[in-house]
């Protein structure tokens, strides 16, 4: 086998690989942020926690200490998500919540 199809088969590898890696890192991204009424929020170890119901959804997030109030409609910026997550602070665990760079006040 030449070196330039070698080499082109370790390319095609490569790119194969990255695509993987990529899709298997878009699984940890929300697909999108959560939108609507803050319905329970708290403040611990520097974070903000705040469930924010929307389309008859209840989702978690957690950005860094924001004053927010219950009743305010708010957007959460994309972030990572987590399944299980359990906040040392709170003493409670997540099903699922989204950690990231902010709210929008809406």
């Amino acid at each position: 086998m030449s070196k330039s199809i070698k080499l082109l088969l370790y390319v095609i590898l490569l790119l194969l690989l990255i695509v993987g890696q990529a899709q298997s890192f878009s699984n940890l991204v929300a697909s999108s942020a959560a939108k609507g009424t803050v319905v329970e929020t708290m403040n611990a170890g520097g974070y903000t926690y705040l469930c924010v119901e929307g389309n008859g959804q209840k989702t978690w997030a957690a950005v860094r200490e924001t004053p927010v109030k219950v009743g305010e409609e708010v957007e959460v910026v994309e972030g990572a998500v987590m399944q299980n997550f359990t906040s040392k602070s709170l003493g409670r665990t997540f099903d699922s919540i989204i950690f990231s760079n902010g709210v929008v006040k809406l």
